[in-house]
């Protein structure tokens, strides 16, 4: 894609690495950055899922071995890392007393554990670059609690906290940090788990995908460290 100066190529020369890619605000969010002259690499567990115009990389971001070569893969292949989105996100939606060890664990590896070792790899290389952002996808679930999502609230809570921190202690090294408490889209996500929500009332996440991007295109002297970003009708907050 030719993009004539750097108005119409706002990111031009970064690079990013979306985590989550394959669907929902991953893949718009990719997308969106591309469109903007951002040298995208795409992660997601599911590879062959990954939309093939940009780089992509099959990534259990959970595992700490694969996360660390994740950032090193994209400061190896692109010559530097300035954007991370943790956007990968899981959920079981099971009572306390249904919901095993295994899930517990899996969903706070893969909403938690996984942000954790992304940022810490990445920012490494985005404080010898002199900067760089970090995006954390929240929810509205890191807000509010309801039935049946423990282990999604405990790992999206904890995520709000752990942006924060980083927030804190990342911003003198010129690292910002924006935690994006999304509210309902419409994505697979949320209605292959709960098909009786109705679609009107659900954002699209493209939408969500250009609040992000705002954030991004701020001057260098400013930060949103928490972005909230909710369907007009929403009903889960507040």
């Amino acid at each position: 894609m030719h993009h004539p100066n750097a108005t119409d190529a706002p990111l031009r020369g970064k690079v990013a690495l979306v985590t989550g890619a394959a669907s929902g605000l991953g893949a718009a969010l990719a997308a969106l950055l591309a469109a903007d002259g951002c040298d995208v690499v795409a992660a997601d567990i599911r590879a062959g899922a990954l939309h093939a115009a940009m780089p992509t990389l099959q990534l259990d971001v959970g595992d700490p071995d694969a996360a660390r070569a994740a950032v090193e893969h994209c400061v190896e292949t692109m010559g530097r890392i300035d954007i991370l989105v943790n956007n990968a996100g899981t959920d079981v939606t099971l009572p306390v007393s249904e919901l095993s060890e295994q899930d517990w664990l899996r969903v706070i590896n893969t909403n938690l554990n996984g942000p954790f070792l992304l940022a810490k790899h990445a920012a490494l290389h985005m404080r010898r670059q002199g900067g760089g952002d970090i995006v954390n996808v929240a929810s509205t679930a890191a807000k509010r609690a309801w039935p049946n999502a423990s282990a999604y609230h405990a790992s999206k809570w904890g995520l709000l906290g752990l942006s924060h921190a980083l927030h804190a202690e990342l911003r003198p090294q010129g690292i910002r940090v924006t935690a994006v408490v999304a509210g309902g889209m419409r994505t697979p996500f949320l209605l292959e788990r709960f098909p009786d929500l109705d679609p009107a009332l659900l954002q699209d996440p493209a939408s969500v995908a250009l609040a992000i991007r705002h954030a991004l295109l701020l001057p260098r002297e400013s930060v949103i460290a928490e972005l909230t970003v909710l369907p007009v009708r929403e009903t889960s907050w507040p």
